[in-house]
């Protein structure tokens, strides 16, 4: 009997009910996937190291773009002002050529009153006299002359005009060109500072938390390095005023009796007083900003970009600076970073994209990026690789 029994169908019970393998297997690829689908966002999102490097590669980024669009601006603001002087200098001629061309129609009208443009012999029987004769000739040169000149009057006016015509419509051009330039930095700046805001809004409460952590971390640390500078400088400022008093007490005993040299030491170890005026009041103008908003594009009195706050510092202390940071990396000398003096502009990244203003003891002013104000940071704030060049404004 037990030979006749038909076989128990393999699979599995669910729920009570018995399951072919076929089914069983389906159910297993469906928990599968579903696993699968669940694990994938936690696998392809990414870490909140990758979160922070991207957005402050993005702010990076738009710094850059910011720099960009602000020599735009400025090249589209000075070309408006060259196409507008152009087109009224074009205005002024047309007019001056509308009242030359004036001047050919009336002598070709007198002309017309008086007879062919050159008498002939044969006018001379038809004058009553030899005086009438006389007197249409002296007439007809008077005129002939007259006329010469308001020909090349007008040849040159007309020359004049449509070469002023030219460069006014080349201007146009390049004004077209800056300003489809402006458009362009404008629209990478806006799309940086989004995805770099849709990042951040993803992050949770806690990572939004963590994240900050990492940023203390990093201003500690940056501030550990602000005050090793400090130190270093002030180690070099001592070990240079003990070499000055030395010098003067040399020279002194060297002098004798007349004692003129020490004066002279004295006058030429001074630093100049004038340069250290200016960055007071370029740092004065600087730290009565902090708290104002960083806007991109921005220079005063509300808000400031990086550049923006340089320049409007340094021209508050009478010193004209370029509006962007790529020029303004060139305006003054180039020191190191240990020898860097309150006042001096300390650059960012290889693409010269930031600048803050130097303070003293590794600190600076500066207008660090969007949704942050004017502060006072460290100059290691981002690594001291970061560090581009410090410069002291000429």
């Amino acid at each position: 009997m037990a030979s006749h029994r038909k076989s128990r169908p393999t699979g599995t019970r669910v729920a009570g009910i018995r399951t072919p393998a076929l089914a069983t297997a389906a159910l297993t690829s469906v928990a599968l996937l579903s696993q699968t689908a669940n694990a994938t966002p936690s696998d392809d999102r990414p870490t909140l190291e990758e979160v922070e490097k991207k957005v402050d590669d993005l702010y990076r980024q738009a710094g850059s773009a910011t720099e960009k669009y602000n020599a735009a601006k400025e090249k589209t603001t000075k070309q408006r002002k060259k196409v507008d002087g152009l087109l009224d200098d074009v205005a002024r001629r047309t007019q001056k050529l509308n009242d030359a061309r004036e001047e050919l129609g009336s002598f070709a009208s007198a002309q017309y009153r008086t007879g062919a443009s050159v008498p002939e012999t044969a006018t001379l029987l038809l004058a009553d006299s030899p005086q009438d004769y006389f007197d249409q000739n002296q007439l007809m040169n008077r005129l002939t002359g007259r006329q010469k000149t308001a020909v090349d009057d007008y040849v040159t006016q007309q020359s004049e005009t449509m070469k002023k015509r030219r460069e006014a419509t080349e201007s146009l051009e390049t004004l077209t060109e800056s300003q489809t330039d402006l458009k362009t930095a404008k629209s990478t700046v806006q799309k940086k500072l989004a995805t770099a805001r849709e990042l951040l809004s993803e992050l949770t409460a806690e990572e939004k938390a963590r994240l900050a952590a990492i940023e203390r971390k990093k201003q500690e640390e940056s501030e550990r390095k602000a005050a090793e500078l400090a130190k270093q400088q002030a180690a070099q400022e001592e070990a240079e005023r003990k070499r000055r008093e030395e010098a003067a007490q040399q020279q002194e005993s060297g002098s004798g009796s007349g004692g003129t040299g020490s004066s002279e030491s004295s006058d030429s170890s001074t630093p100049g007083t004038s340069t250290g005026t200016k960055a007071d009041k370029a740092i004065a103008f600087a730290r009565a900003q902090i708290g104002k908003p960083y806007v991109w594009g921005a220079t005063g009195p509300g808000s400031y970009d990086c550049s923006g706050l340089t320049q409007a510092a340094w021209k508050a202390a009478g010193v004209t600076l370029p509006r962007v940071t790529y020029d303004q990396v060139n305006a003054g000398t180039t020191v190191s970073v240990s020898q860097a003096q309150p006042g001096d502009l300390v650059f960012f990244y290889d693409d010269i994209s930031h600048v803050g203003l130097y303070i003293g003891d590794g600190m600076m002013i500066h207008a660090p990026k969007p949704g942050a104000y004017v502060r006072e940071e460290s100059i290691f704030y981002d690594g001291e690789s970061s560090i581009y060049s410090v410069v002291r404004p000429g």
